[in-house]
């Protein structure tokens, strides 16, 4: 990952309004930039969410970070494309469990997690260098260098392809980490508390 592409541009933090403040839990969120930007960095696969003919929609994408700025792509021309270009509203999430919380009790049982939302409006990105640019930055994050040895979109490819940019401006980050939490009548259930690893496979 190169420095440039994952530079954090804007001190400021995240803005909010009632609908993208946390509201639950207050004391796990926050609205650090490089809080936020870590997790867009580490996982890359976001939830778009959007509204077609009264109707919700979410899509999983990939998603990407280049300094204060989001980045999607889909086919020139099809529905997300159209969707995106109309400039409505967009809610885009991203979240990963790390850890279970095992507890004694089976209500108290919980996940400890990272999770991201963010609300914008997507730009089309029409001038070839700006598209190069956050191509390479998504490629380069995922192998340093590789931009350089790859060949370069063509004509077709370019044409093909429907690049957009959503400034990051609104949204809310929330984590949880520790242990359990356990009712102190429980604590002498002669059960295993603790935390497990979120392996895909457990």
């Amino acid at each position: 990952m190169t420095t440039t592409d994952l530079a954090v541009t804007k001190a400021s933090p995240l803005t909010s309004c009632p609908r993208s403040r946390v509201q639950r839990a207050v004391k796990r969120a926050s609205y650090d930039r490089q809080t936020a930007y870590r997790l867009i960095d580490r996982l890359k696969t976001a939830h778009l969410g959007f509204v077609e003919e009264g109707e919700p929609r979410i899509i999983p994408i990939t998603a990407w970070r280049l300094d204060d700025d989001l980045y999607v792509h889909t086919l020139n021309g099809g529905r997300l494309s159209r969707r995106l270009e109309s400039g409505a509203l967009l809610c885009i999430s991203f979240a990963v469990t790390n850890e279970w919380v095992m507890t004694k009790s089976a209500f108290n049982h919980s996940a400890n997690y990272e999770s991201l939302v963010l609300y914008g409006r997507a730009l089309p990105v029409t001038d070839h260098a700006d598209f190069d640019a956050a191509f390479r930055a998504i490629i380069n994050q995922i192998e340093p260098g590789r931009w350089e040895q790859v060949r370069a979109p063509n004509g077709k490819e370019r044409k093909a392809t429907a690049l957009f940019r959503i400034p990051i401006e609104e949204g809310s980050f929330k984590s949880r980490t520790g242990g359990p939490n356990d009712d102190p009548e429980d604590m002498a259930l002669p059960v295993w508390h603790g935390t497990l690893p979120a392996r895909g496979d457990v």
